[in-house]
């Protein structure tokens, strides 16, 4: 297949780990649409790495797609319990690389510490709180219930609500992950290179810090916007 979509609209996969992140993740493709097209699986039903990896190797058409898609973004929540699996992820995410090749695919990790809410709070106020257990998870849930009344786990109305303030979240993530510079985070590439977006990532991953990397996912989109 040719490269149909080349100086035109990005081709993203998204794989997102539960309804919250997919309802958030068709927000993304509808305010983005003039720039991206993001296609969005149904959620994992387990193991969310090996379920993306088995179906661009099984699925005639993200089969098919592969030597076309710009970039892949994995939705999850990044929890102190899955820690020791990112070697076994890391592995994937370079398989991933290279189904396309000259570029290769670009593998994006849209990580939030221990539960989606927390990046949704982050639409409306600043906070850096612990998230390691799972009453720290539903701390999260029932605080951003006050600031959005109504709010349930895959909720499109009240999700889409939230997702119009996503300015506010990306000024709020980048100021939550900065952070983590004084704590010894390494920076990621300025050019993009894969062992140093590795090398941030697998020490996110371990999770001993609060944080969130969905805003790197929006900036990129407002990047392409900006460019038209």
């Amino acid at each position: 297949m040719g490269r149909r979509l080349q100086n035109a609209k990005k081709l993203i996969y998204i794989f997102c780990e539960g309804e919250s992140e997919q309802e958030y993740a068709k927000c993304l493709k509808a305010r983005f649409d003039d720039v991206a097209v993001l296609r969005i699986p149904p959620p994992a039903s387990s193991g969310l790495f090996q379920e993306a990896k088995d179906k661009f190797e099984k699925d005639i058409r993200l089969r098919s797609d592969a030597e076309v898609t710009d970039e892949i973004w994995f939705f999850f929540d990044a929890e102190d319990s899955d820690a020791d699996k990112w070697e076994q992820r890391l592995k994937i995410i370079k398989h991933l690389r290279r189904l396309r090749k000259k570029p290769n695919i670009r593998v994006r990790l849209l990580m939030t510490s221990a539960c989606v809410e927390y990046w949704f709070r982050l639409h409306f106020e600043m906070a850096v709180p612990s998230l390691h257990i799972d009453a720290d998870k539903d701390r999260e849930l029932h605080h951003l219930q006050k600031l959005v009344p109504g709010y349930f786990k895959g909720d499109p109305k009240t999700i889409g609500q939230i997702a119009q303030n996503y300015a506010q979240a990306v000024q709020n993530g980048r100021q939550v992950l900065k952070r983590l510079e004084a704590e010894g985070m390494p920076l990621e590439a300025r050019k993009g290179a894969n062992s140093d977006v590795d090398e941030r990532d697998k020490w996110l991953h371990r999770n001993s810090h609060t944080f969130t990397t969905v805003q790197e996912a929006i900036l990129f989109l407002e990047s392409l916007q900006s460019q038209l």
